[in-house]
């Protein structure tokens, strides 16, 4: 068996040395004819473009909308867009005591991205330009993707035949069929990033920055100062004399309820009293005696 299996790997390498230096040939023909025939529909440049704007109109909003009708009426799509608002300054005036004016001045832009077809695309900024106040700034660039593109296609003619060669050999071994996946998986991969280039040359995106001038805004809004819904002074002052007597009334009747303890501070108060007058009285008497006793008396 394992005889058999060597002799056909030598077949398969020298048939496919010839093989190889066939393909090599016919591929550098194949190149030939494909840089040197233009009317070969093969042989059509693949050039992606791409273009950014960026401008002043007089109304985001507004302009987006235009922008959509105008790229749906040239056969696009919007693949991308945002309208942002951010706020430079703000500032509120008291109008009432509950109310508020309140300004606000705000920088509103707008970003979409878009997908027209490429021969449209000069035609497509030029309309652009028109709705715009000015621009700041306009720019294209065109990727050449023809040489990519040629060498997908031969890339993937190749691995057609390996799978060709791979498939004459009928075997179940676990290593034929998995070097057959792979190679059809990359084969896969060449077609579609070969479509991907096709789209992308069909279809030219083109990304656009737009903005306004700076809008101002008023409205009324409530106030959220809360001490400006307190009652006036004498309202205020009166309320605070109310509620003071009813403090004082609460204190009598928190005292009332610990007239215990004030009984048996009382007592103790007395008791302390007590015992330091009488402390007091010996002391006096034993400071009358010494002095009585004195001999110079």
């Amino acid at each position: 068996m394992k005889r058999n299996i060597i002799a056909i790997a030598i077949v398969l390498t020298i048939f496919g040395c010839q093989k190889s230096n066939e393909k090599y040939a016919s591929s550098e023909v194949i190149v030939a004819n494909e840089l040197r025939m233009p009317t070969d529909s093969t042989a059509v440049a693949k050039i992606i473009k791409t273009a950014d704007m960026r401008f002043r109109v007089k109304n985001v909003q507004s302009t987006k909308e235009q922008l959509s009708k105008t790229i749906k009426a040239e056969g696009g799509t919007v693949a991308e867009f945002s309208i942002e608002s951010s706020i430079q300054e703000t500032d509120k005036v008291k109008q009432s005591t509950d109310s508020l004016k309140e300004i606000t001045s705000y920088r509103t832009q707008g970003y979409l991205v878009a997908k027209v077809p490429s021969e449209k695309l000069d035609e497509f900024t030029n309309t652009i330009a028109k709705m715009a106040v000015f621009v700041d700034n306009q720019s294209m660039k065109m990727d050449d993707q023809s040489i990519a593109y040629l060498s997908n296609k031969l890339k993937a003619q190749n691995r057609v035949d390996a799978i060709e060669k791979i498939n004459k050999v009928a075997s179940k071994k676990s290593a034929n069929v998995e070097s057959s996946l792979y190679i059809k998986d990359d084969y896969v991969d060449k077609r579609i990033e070969n479509m991907q280039i096709d789209s992308r040359v069909k279809f030219s995106t083109i990304t656009l920055n737009f903005y306004q001038d700076n809008t101002v805004k008023t409205m009324i809004v409530a106030n959220d100062n809360l001490y400006d819904y307190r009652p006036a002074f004498a309202n205020r002052l009166w309320l605070g004399i109310v509620n003071g007597w009813t403090i004082f009334k609460e204190i009598i009747i928190a005292i009332s309820n610990l007239w215990m303890l004030i009984l048996v501070g009382i007592a103790i108060f007395f008791t302390i009293k007590y015992f330091i007058r009488k402390n007091k009285l010996a002391i006096d008497e034993a400071t009358k005696s010494l002095i009585d006793n004195h001999p110079n008396n």
